[in-house]
């Protein structure tokens, strides 16, 4: 059989690459302590559960749902958008369900480029950002994300050439992996930028409520991770995903939304309708649920990772490998010891294959990320620090 070209870029993943090395592992009698992967292990609240349980029980949400059945989500998802960061959105226009923000990172590219477009996309970066454009057949320019630059990406290094092919950025922040923040002064630039060039300026937005204060108490409604939203409130160039994922625990369940820019939502919407409907109905009355209801879970969730990414770091620095204390996300970004600060593959095969922790490769991540590893902050303190003590094995 004869395959289309654009799969070959596709045919490596880290999450499937890690994945591979877990079974290794686990065949080889090793007790697995996975950090490789972002997957929340804390349950969705009672009140969630509750409102798709009942929805079970009603025949009418048994069918196809279109775009105008998914109303009440739309309106759900546009006040507590308007609550959080005082943005006005229409549901109507402006609001569209998905399964997952994934979803919609890449499928998004197949309605902006043409073959041969470029995207710029932060490097590192979320691998999905990379797969749409591939799929889309567009070209990747990557936007080296350093630490003296807080990780943040220079926009005056990208070359007139590429800007000139360029259809789209794609920022993502709090960022995932290296769990760097951004304020809204650089999203006001990004905006401007994009505005210049002509760019669909793209932000993925997942861990908007996975940000720490120095007291250690939750946010509520003082959101330090600010949305694109708010640098673009007329949604002039803007478009933003978030999931219901990291804030609420519903990974599994797979749902999400995209809110911007009125043109961009319907661009988005044509090339979903070629491809699904949408989740069951139940879920997304579990998605009302979870954004018109009590907050303590999101109050709890930010608390609990707070504890783990402290108990993680003391645990690391006390085998002596410094790593810094991130403000946000569920991730621990580490610059990797020698002899391994140019090999982050074979780190992460080897500490699974000899201790059962499995950790994710900064190179899996883009090229800019090799040197570093990712460490999901997915178990309770007592399992973090008992994998610290497996890694200084491993690392002696």
């Amino acid at each position: 059989m004869q395959f289309a070209k654009r799969l070959q870029p596709l045919q490596s993943n880290v999450f499937a690459d890690m994945d591979k090395a877990k079974a290794v592992a686990l065949s080889a009698g090793k007790q697995l302590i996975d950090l490789s992967l972002g997957s929340s292990d804390l349950p969705a609240q009672p009140h969630v559960i509750a409102a798709i349980g009942d929805s079970l029980h009603d025949a009418t949400t048994h069918g196809y749902l279109l775009f105008h059945g998914t109303k009440p989500f739309r309106q759900a998802a546009a006040n507590w958008y308007e609550q959080k960061f005082g943005i006005k959105v229409d549901p109507e226009t402006e609001v569209l369900p998905l399964i997952g923000s994934q979803e919609g990172t890449a499928h998004l590219p197949l309605a902006l480029l043409n073959p041969g477009d470029f995207a710029l996309l932060q490097d590192p970066g979320y691998p999905s950002h990379a797969g749409g454009v591939y799929l889309a057949s567009g070209q990747i320019y990557p936007m080296p994300l350093r630490a003296e630059n807080n990780f943040l990406p220079v926009f005056a290094e990208i070359p007139g050439d590429v800007l000139a092919q360029s259809r789209m950025m794609v920022l993502s922040y709090p960022h995932n992996p290296t769990a760097a923040m951004a304020p809204l002064s650089f999203f006001q630039a990004a905006v401007a930028f994009c505005q210049q060039y002509d760019l669909v300026l793209v932000h993925d937005f997942p861990y908007v409520d996975l940000v720490f204060t120095e007291t250690g108490d939750a946010l509520s409604s003082q959101c330090l991770a600010p949305s694109v939203l708010q640098a673009d409130p007329d949604k002039s160039v803007s478009i933003e995903f978030f999931t219901l994922s990291k804030s609420y625990n519903m990974g599994g369940f797979r749902i999400g939304y995209a809110i911007g820019n009125a043109q961009l939502i319907q661009a988005l919407r044509q090339v979903k309708a070629a491809v699904d409907f949408n989740q069951y109905r139940g879920i997304l009355n579990g998605a009302i649920a979870a954004l018109t209801g009590p907050q303590a879970g999101v109050t709890d969730a930010v608390a609990s990772f707070r504890k783990r990414r402290d108990a993680f770091i003391t645990s690391l620095q006390r085998i002596g490998w410094q790593v810094p204390t991130p403000q946000g996300t569920m991730y621990i970004w580490a610059k990797l010891p020698s002899p391994w600060h140019q090999n982050s593959v074979e780190f992460c095969t080897q500490l699974v294959k000899q201790t059962g922790v499995a950790a994710s490769p900064g190179a899996g991540f883009g090229k800019s990320g090799e040197g570093y590893v990712r460490f999901a902050l997915v178990h309770e303190p007592p399992v973090l620090e008992t994998a610290a003590a497996r890694i200084a094995q491993f690392i002696a």
